[in-house]
Parts: C-alpha cells; sequence; structure tokens
C-alpha cells in the first residue's frame, strides 16, 4: 500500500511539473482541494506533493462534502475569476468525478484527479467493482472504536497523570521535559494505539511496573540539549515565570538527558532522537519497532 501511495503522489507531482514546466514558479497559484469527503485523504498527498516543490508558492482553499454538479459549477466560476488556478480533487462517485474533468477542461482549468486511477486499478486487480461511496473510511466500526478508546486512554495518562494500570498501554513513551511526548501519543492514538507518556524529573522515580512491564512497547525520547534549552526557554517566556532557571540552564538540560540516557540503555528500552524529526517521522518509527516487537 505504501508503494502504491508513493506512485500516487509521484504521478500527482510529474503531472503538475510538466503542466507548469513553461511557467514562472515564482507566480502565485491558487490550489482548490475539492473533496466528496471530509478532504483529510487530499489534504495529506498535497502537503506530501507541494514539498516536491521549493518554489511554489500558493494559497490553499478546500471544498469538503461537494457531491452535486451544482457546486462543482460554482467552484469552476470561482476559478475563472482567479489566475493560476489549479484544482486537486478526490471524488469516488464517477459521474460527478468526469463531470469536475469536463467542466475544468472548458473552461482551462488544470484539473488532477488523486483516486480515479488507483480505485480502477485496484477494482482490476481485486476482480471486483468498487463501490464509489463517498466517506466510505468513515464507517463507525470496530477499528473506529478501537481508536476512540486509545485516544480516550491516551489523554487519561497523558504527562504521567495515571500509572498504576500502564501494563494495559500499547506503547509507553518515556523522556525529559520538551521532547515531544504529548502530540507523539496522541498521533498515535490516532491510529488505535493505547499510549502513556511518563516525563522524566531529575530525583522523580519511574514507576515499578516499567521494569517488569514485558507486553508494552516502551521507548525513550532524547533530543539535543541546545535545542530543548531554547524550547524551554520560549515556554517560560510565554509562561512569563522567571523561577525556572534550572529548567532552562544548559548544564543541566544536558545532565538530564545524559541520565535518560543512562536509563533507557541499562533497561535495553530503545531510544529515538526527536531533534530533527517531526512528529509524524517519530511515529512512524515507533510502529516499526511495534511490528518488530510483535513477531518476537
Amino acid at each position: 500500500m505504501l508503494i502504491i501511495f508513493s506512485n500516487l503522489k509521484e504521478t500527482c507531482t510529474t503531472l503538475i511539473y510538466y503542466n507548469f514546466i513553461n511557467k514562472d514558479m515564482n507566480e502565485k497559484y491558487n490550489v482548490y482541494l475539492v473533496s466528496d469527503s471530509t478532504g483529510e485523504t487530499l489534504d495529506r498527498i498535497f502537503l506530501s506533493l507541494k514539498s516536491q516543490f521549493a518554489n511554489f508558492e500558493y494559497e490553499k482553499k478546500e471544498f469538503a462534502f461537494i457531491r452535486t454538479e451544482q457546486q462543482v459549477d460554482k467552484i469552476i466560476k470561482e476559478c475563472n475569476l482567479i489566475d493560476n488556478s489549479i484544482i486537486l480533487y478526490t471524488i469516488v462517485e464517477t459521474k460527478l468525478a468526469k463531470y469536475l474533468a469536463n467542466q475544468s477542461e472548458k473552461n482551462s482549468v488544470p484539473c488532477f484527479g488523486v483516486l480515479g486511477n488507483l480505485i480502477l486499478s485496484f477494482s482490476k486487480l481485486l476482480n471486483q467493482k468498487a463501490i464509489h461511496k463517498p466517506s466510505a473510511q468513515h464507517v463507525l466500526d470496530d477499528d473506529y472504536y478501537k481508536r476512540m478508546e486509545a485516544i480516550q486512554f491516551t489523554m487519561i495518562h497523558d504527562d504521567g497523570k495515571k500509572v498504576d494500570d500502564i501494563n494495559d498501554a500499547d506503547v509507553i513513551l518515556l523522556g525529559v521535559s520538551r521532547t515531544s511526548k504529548t502530540p507523539t501519543s496522541i498521533y498515535l492514538a490516532n491510529r488505535g494505539y493505547k499510549t502513556v507518556n511518563i516525563p522524566l524529573v531529575l530525583d522523580q522515580k519511574i514507576p515499578k511496573d516499567l521494569i517488569t512491564n514485558k507486553t508494552s512497547c516502551i521507548i525513550g525520547l532524547i533530543a539535543d540539549p541546545e535545542r530543548l534549552s531554547d524550547i524551554r526557554r520560549n515556554r517560560v517566556a510565554i509562561m512569563k515565570d522567571q523561577n525556572l532557571k534550572e529548567y532552562t540552564d544548559l548544564n543541566s538540560i544536558k545532565k538530564e538527558v545524559e541520565d535518560s540516557k543512562n536509563l533507557f540503555k541499562k533497561n535495553n528500552w530503545p531510544i529515538i532522537d526527536v531533534t530533527r524529526r517531526s512528529v509524524e517521522e517519530t511515529a512512524a518509527s515507533i510502529l516499526k519497532m511495534i511490528e518488530i516487537k510483535k513477531k518476537r
């Protein structure tokens, strides 16, 4: 599935590249993201797509739950009033997708369907007809309720608030302050993983159950001390609290990070350096570790 997504991104990138190869890439474009559902899939694809162009100046406008020709006509009309419009769409209902493509062509508006060819290819591969139902991924099935349960569990166990049942967690994250524990936990929860995050504070002992825990995937997060110092100083400035000198002191932070490393190594817990990683990249590494642990 990842290979297919990669090819999908490359296809969209190639289409846009060749369509605008003779244009000045310093021009500003108006990107219309048109979806028959929430638009989440399209937004993520566009995020990946735009990262491939260093000089792509744009304004983005999103249209969700587009399911009638009248809605499409309004979008095309707006595109005609603005220069350099581009339409990217995820519409699974074949008739409406063709209508959007035809109207765009008639009005000379560049238009790229993101899912059409992919659905058709899968249909041939699986030898079955696609249902072409908008929002089909947003169903109240077991996976949905699993995600909701994981989110609730994760919020309750944020920042070490509750540790008496950490053996029920799928993932346990440890790290000193400002190592992206909470955002990473929330991201994992949205993927259906019950996540506990526990801050490592000087002279404060970790829960005993961590040492004997053999079921959860326990991971240590670290970051460059200088980077942590910058982040903490910014936080203190926002809080307007001048009584946190040790919290922002570089030497103190270096000791915190070193102590955390020693703790992780002592217990054979894998370590992830989040200094130059996005939350998504950190979570991807954690998901890989979960997969490896399951195979043991």
